[in-house]
Formats: structure tokens, sequence, C-alpha cells
């Protein structure tokens, strides 16, 4: 009777090993997947990265923020204003409606979304008021100085982010004003995380030259915490 017992052990281990190989299989993959659609969202690219676009676009949460921190930039018609990565230029075209005898730019580091941005801003950039570059925080040439520069969720994918602040520092006429805003997506994420971000984000500010620092927070799920700072 022995042996039919102890062949029996050996499937039963056989099949835990097996479906141990398959759990952790598929574990590999959904990990991969998940890379994969937070690479998409932080840099959108090809087919996948287009759909991104269009759900970023159709979010309500994006569209709120984005407008509320053009609201707190204060934007004036003969403002000329910079948007670090603007994805599919909501914010663009809230600031071109405020900055009307003015001039808006931005760059973001996918093509994909500037072509979007581009569709959306179609009358804007053919009128000459909405200038669109392919280019990441490392910042292209731009002929005239800013009043005003926004960045909407995209500081915490700067590589040096205090660097980066210190160039739109120099860009920056004196009286501009900055707003970095921030609406943290990491699991877990609650109010404390926000007021964090917000600490942290008012002390880079601070360093690369900027006063007057408020904030100023969007009640979603988590909150939204936009930091202003000003150049002298």
């Amino acid at each position: 009777m022995r042996g039919p017992l102890v062949a029996g052990r050996v499937v039963r281990r056989q099949g835990r090993k097996a479906l141990k190989r398959e759990l952790t299989e598929v574990m590999d993959r959904k990990q991969k997947l998940a890379l994969a659609i937070g690479s998409q969202f932080r840099q959108p690219r090809g087919f996948a990265g287009w759909l991104v676009g269009w759900e970023m676009a159709l979010r309500s949460s994006n569209r709120q923020r984005n407008v509320w921190a053009v609201g707190l930039l204060g934007v004036e018609p003969i403002d000329h204003v910079l948007e670090i990565g603007f994805g599919r230029g909501i914010a663009i075209r809230a600031l071109s409606r405020r900055a009307t005898h003015g001039l808006v730019c931005g760059v973001d580091h996918s093509a994909v979304m500037v072509r979007q941005a581009t569709r959306r801003n179609a009358a804007a950039v053919r009128a000459g008021r909405v200038d669109l570059r392919l280019a990441s925080v490392e910042l292209p040439t731009f002929a005239e100085p800013f009043d005003k520069v926004l960045a909407v969720n995209t500081m915490g994918m700067w590589r040096e982010p205090d660097a980066g602040l210190q160039a739109l520092h120099r860009l920056m006429r004196p009286g501009g004003r900055i707003a970095i805003a921030s609406q943290p997506r990491c699991r877990g994420a609650t109010a404390e995380t926000t007021v964090a971000r917000g600490r942290e984000h008012a002390a880079r500010l601070s360093a690369a030259g900027f006063t007057s620092i408020q904030s100023d927070t969007l009640a979603l799920k988590p909150p939204v915490i936009c930091v202003l700072g000003e150049v002298l």
C-alpha cells in the first residue's frame, strides 16, 4: 500500500509546484503590465499613448485640477505664460482664454501629447497665441521672459526638480508668479500625503529663489495642493 501513497504525495507536491509557478508567472505579467501602463502615463507614446491621452482628457478630476490651478495664477490679457507638461492641452486652452493678447507656450516630452494638444488648441495655434513644443524641463530658448508659469502633476517626473525650478526662475519677469499643482497618485494617498507634498514643493520653490510662498487646496480625493511663488 505504501507505493500508491508515496506516488500520490509526489503527484500532489508536483501539482503544488506547478500551481506556484503559474501564480508567479501571472504576478510577473501583472507587474509588467502595471509598469507599462505607468510608463505610458509618464510619457505617452504610440497608440497606447493616444488612448492614455484620451483617458486623461475625459477624467473629470483632470479637468477640475487644471482649470482650478489656472485660476490661481491670475493670468492677465497681455501675459506671457509657460506650462511645463501640458498633456492634452486642457490648461493651455484655459490659459489662452485669459491671455487673449499675450502668448501661451508649453513644453511636453511626449510627441503624442504635443499632437493632441495642438489639435485641441488649433485655432489659437494658427493665430500665433499658443506655441507648443516637444521638450522636457530642459527648456528650449524663448524670445521673451514669462509672467506666469504652471506645472500640474509633473514636477515629480523631473529628473532634477531643484535645477528645473532655478531655470524657470531665470526665465521669469520680476513680479512673475509660478504655480506648482500636485494630486498624489501613489497607492494609499491621503490628505496627509497631499500636505507633505505641498511642504516639499514649498521648500523647493523657496530654495530656488521664489518668494511669497503660499498654497491652496482643492477638495478632490485625494486633495490637490497648489503651491505658488513669486519672483522679486
